[in-house]
């Protein structure tokens, strides 16, 4: 049996060694996932775009996340990975004070905002540190400016 761990560091080592001791398999692309109530992750496994290879990343590194169908595509300042999660998974597993859905299809790093546009449609253009740039839609539009106080 393979089972992903989505745990804190403090007690990531402890938990793997029980559960490898009892003989099941910790493995990033198992179906079955072991995470602890109320903890966010610290680390996002994802991809290399060319390389496919995988990459711990910070979540702190994290700028951006967008899906685009079944790809959720994660950018930081310097790169561009592939997530091996849904966004909806993803989302659930971030910490709210930090990242902010604005979109069906966008979650943004609080920190990470550069400027915000406002347009004439009810809607808001952000440009994150790393030049990218994403728009609040109007079903999130409260949502945002409730959230950065506007």
């Amino acid at each position: 049996m393979k089972i992903k761990l989505d745990i804190s560091k403090e007690r990531y080592d402890e938990i793997k060694y029980a559960l490898e001791e009892r003989g099941i398999e910790i493995d990033d692309t198992a179906d079955l996932v072991l995470s602890e109530a109320n903890s966010f992750i610290d680390n996002l496994t994802v991809r290399e775009k060319g390389t496919n290879s995988r990459i711990i990343l910070p979540v702190e590194d994290i700028v951006c996340i967008e899906s685009f169908g079944h790809a959720v595509e994660v950018q930081t300042q310097e790169a561009l990975y592939q997530a091996t999660d849904r966004l909806y998974r993803i989302v659930s597993l971030l910490d709210p004070t930090k990242f902010l859905r604005i979109s069906n299809s966008v979650v943004i790093a609080r920190n990470k905002v550069k400027r915000i546009t406002p347009t004439l449609s009810s809607k808001f253009i952000l440009t994150m540190t790393n030049g990218k740039q994403v728009d609040v839609t109007r079903s999130y539009y409260y949502i945002f400016k409730e959230n950065f106080g506007i």
